[in-house]
């Protein structure tokens, strides 16, 4: 199994493609950050503005109309900038038609920079639910899943896109090979360990578990510092355990400790030494299953 290669200095920007609150950690903010702060330049471009994370209330929602999502994209198509972009990672989309903007935009940065990388997290559901229409869900699963690197859907979005019914740890590695991308990374799969979450690294070749211990009342916005994390591990040339074990050892430090403040977001800029340097213990195992043949 190939990894990516290190990013270049010159490359070591990323494209993100996400909502943006105006107060709160969750989002394309969350995934901003994480970036910036691990010293990457990002290019940022908003899907849907909202006030905070709808589950704090009724607010209004902003999306721009799809013929001005596709100018701005078209706009950064045409920047000679885009050979500097070595990842592009999208997020929450605000309508079904932002899709195939977004598919433009990868393949445009590709055609830079082939080394860069595309991940989708194909943000649309979670607690057995979509919360986007569905067929802005089905554009993600349909124009984007297939472009896509590496992809970090939870348990509910993986069966919701795959199609498939999931109960145990070997029907979440079949869903996640059937889904399309080399990597796939299911957060919240099911764990061995009582009490405990599992984030599951599903490649064509082997299978990585990382578990640790549940914490009551996460605040939203883990899903995009995973992707975040995640991403910035494949742009260090690291090998995929190692940015696995990182990565889960990020987001339960930084839940941990923004739960131990009585924190309803996730404590970014307090807890940032979390991006940089996690001390959490994580329980990482290889799965012993049927890789397919390459």
């Amino acid at each position: 199994m190939s990894a990516f290669p290190p990013a270049a200095p010159d490359a070591r920007d990323v494209l993100v493609v996400n909502s943006q609150v105006v107060r709160g950690s969750v989002g394309g903010r969350v995934t901003l950050f994480a970036l910036e702060r691990l010293g990457h330049q990002v290019w940022f471009l908003p899907t849907i503005l909202l006030p905070w994370n709808p589950d704090e209330g009724r607010g209004h929602r902003h999306v721009q109309d799809d013929a001005g999502f596709d100018a701005l994209a078209d706009d950064l198509i045409g920047s000679d900038r885009l050979p500097r972009i070595g990842a592009v990672v999208s997020g929450y989309l605000g309508s079904p038609g932002q899709a195939a903007a977004v598919a433009r935009l990868v393949a445009a940065v590709r055609k830079a920079n082939p080394n860069a990388l595309y991940l989708c997290d194909p943000i649309s559901g979670d607690d057995g639910d979509l919360y986007v229409p569905q067929e802005t869900a089905a554009a993600v699963r349909d124009t984007l899943l297939p472009l896509a690197d590496v992809a970090t859907p939870n348990l509910f979005e993986l069966q919701w896109m795959s199609g498939r019914r999931i109960e145990s740890e070997a029907d979440t590695i079949a869903a996640a090979r059937a889904l399309g991308p080399q990597r796939v990374l299911v957060t919240s799969a099911p764990a061995m360990r009582r009490n405990s979450t599992c984030n599951l690294l599903v490649t064509p070749r082997a299978t990585i578990a990382a578990e640790h211990g549940l914490v009551p009342n996460a605040p939203h916005g883990t899903g995009d510092l995973m992707a975040a994390m995640f991403t910035a591990g494949l742009m260090a040339g690291l090998d995929d355990e190692a940015i696995l074990k990182r990565s889960a050892a990020t987001v339960f430090e930084m839940v941990a400790r923004s739960v131990k403040r009585h924190a309803r977001d996730l404590l970014l800029a307090d807890e940032q030494s979390s991006l940089i340097n996690p001390m959490a213990l994580i329980s990482c195992r290889r799965v012993l299953d049927a890789p397919l043949r390459a």
